[in-house]
């Protein structure tokens, strides 16, 4: 205690004013830390979720068996270059949930820009594009 000339002032310990400035902020830090990496860790597993195993037919649902090319090469679609595209009842759509790469070479002898392949799919069309959730390419004959 430090006595002054009309009035007692107090100074607290050092260790009471570490307390109050560190002890009582480090929860709050902690506290937006864990917000901070819940916010990143959510949005990561939100971000892959759009990519699914394609590779599994629902049996609940019916296998179609379509045309597979690339839809700049082989079917005329413009706007996206070489990207894989299907051919369902005649008209042609490019798929989302598959990619053109996902099969190989899409310029070796029976890639997707050389040849029209087929393929079994599931799925449906949303915004003239065939949303897939299976599909399987079927073997050259």
């Amino acid at each position: 205690m430090v006595q002054t000339t009309s009035e007692t002032f107090e100074r607290p310990e050092p260790f009471e004013t570490f307390k109050k400035n560190y002890i009582c902020n480090k929860h709050a830090h902690m506290k937006a830390l864990l917000v901070i990496l819940s916010i990143f860790f959510l949005s990561n597993s939100f971000a892959q979720t759009g990519k699914h195993n394609t590779s599994i037919a629902d049996t609940s649902k019916p296998i179609q068996v379509v045309e597979a090319s690339c839809g700049g090469c082989q079917f005329g679609l413009k706007g996206k270059g070489c990207s894989l595209a299907v051919k369902i009842d005649g008209k042609a759509y490019f798929v989302d949930g598959v990619s053109i790469d996902e099969y190989g070479d899409a310029h070796a002898k029976n890639g997707f820009c050389v040849a029209v392949r087929k393929a079994e799919v599931q799925g449906k069309i949303v915004k003239d594009k065939f949303k897939v959730t299976y599909f399987k390419l079927l073997p050259v004959k």
